[in-house]
């Protein structure tokens, strides 16, 4: 007889021989917020189903975390701290500045998010049965929030980045705040009409773009006051490990997704080829790394990225195979599978990037002179 393995998640790997941890039994206190900063989720216990009503036994952080989905906000500070560590020894630098810059984007992250779930539930997209309710909680589907207090948030997020976008134009000009505006653009037109960039197959080439040249530049931009066009090759490995997670996670909305004629690119590639395209961007990751040394917008140190090869290596076994029929016990994301897997990725060689910068800033190793 014949024993088929079970495909293994690198992102819930950890130790082949035990389950996942149980989650807190709490929705409230630090336990509560570290489960809703790593997994998206409140506590399951938290949730009690009254009268066909959702109620929430969660404190208000921990609501705040979910609702914003400020687990995946390390991507923004991530491209944040690469642009400020690009920007450090160059003329000009300013440590306000960067701050400003880093706090704006995190700001535009949150409201993107808030403004996805918005627009999404708005034009019908996000539904009970639709993935976004199933990995965690909607805000609106479940009785997280109002939806008055989801307009709140966003106009609160939006005012903040307004400030900001106004300090940075009296300090730096109006090339700060052209990326700004732009980047709002394409975060909006992301889900909301008339664009809706993501029913088009443009959600990906967006990501690339906001994570990669927009975050990172404008981040250099903002702490500089100036940008050179090495930045702009500088940001695009990084911009292309954020299009990884997006990618991996528009193959596993592909059957809810297709039939709604939201065309993502994988839908467009179909879920061979578009894995197939997620391990090109993987690969292509280290081979722009590689170009960006080579011409001197990186500096040498950031070669210790090839520490994450292994990791690319487990992740590759991971991605040609098909996800397990259910999910392992205490998964926390379910349907999101492929999604996951390109996430591991992301924080370990997003994180060797982050190191060979710190390096070159501490040993003086520059790039472009």
């Amino acid at each position: 007889m014949t024993v088929t393995q079970e495909p293994q998640n690198p992102a819930v790997e950890r130790d082949r021989r035990r389950e996942l941890a149980a989650p807190p039994t709490s929705g409230h206190g630090p336990r509560s917020w570290l489960y809703a900063l790593t997994t998206t989720n409140p506590p399951p216990n938290a949730a009690r189903i009254t009268d066909g009503e959702t109620r929430w036994d969660i404190d208000p952080l921990t609501r705040w975390i979910v609702v914003t989905r400020a687990a995946v906000l390390p991507m923004t500070l991530f491209a944040g701290l690469v642009g400020g560590l690009l920007a450090i020894r160059h003329d000009g630098f300013d440590t306000v500045d960067l701050i400003l810059a880093v706090v704006g984007i995190l700001l535009a992250h949150l409201n993107n998010n808030l403004s996805n779930d918005l627009f999404d539930t708005t034009v019908g997209l996000d539904d009970a049965s639709y993935p976004r309710a199933l990995y965690a909680p909607h805000p609106l589907l479940t009785n997280l929030v109002t939806k008055r207090q989801l307009y709140g948030a966003i106009a609160a997020t939006t005012i903040g980045d307004l400030v900001i976008a106004a300090i940075l134009l009296d300090r730096r000009g109006w090339g700060v705040v052209a990326f700004a505006a732009a980047g709002i653009v394409l975060s909006v037109a992301y889900t909301a009409p008339p664009l809706r960039l993501k029913k088009h197959g443009l959600g990906e080439p967006d990501v690339l773009v906001v994570w990669g040249p927009l975050m990172v530049g404008g981040t250099y931009l903002a702490a500089t006051g100036h940008l050179p066009w090495q930045i702009i090759v500088a940001s695009i490995p990084y911009g292309l490990l954020c299009t990884t997670v997006l990618m991996g996670k528009h193959v596993d909305k592909i059957p809810y997704d297709e039939p709604t004629g939201t065309r993502t690119l994988p839908v467009m590639l179909g879920e061979r080829n578009a894995r197939y395209a997620t391990l090109g961007l993987l690969a292509a990751f280290y081979v722009t790394t590689g170009i960006g040394i080579a011409v001197t917008a990186l500096p040498w140190p950031t070669a210790i990225v090839v520490l994450a090869l292994p990791r690319l290596v487990q992740v590759w076994k991971a991605m040609l195979t098909p996800p397990p029929p259910e999910p392992p016990k205490h998964y926390p994301i379910w349907p999101l599978w492929y999604a996951a897997i390109a996430f591991v990725h992301v924080r370990r060689a997003g994180a060797l990037l982050t190191i060979g910068l710190i390096i070159a800033v501490g040993f003086n190793i520059g790039q472009w002179s």
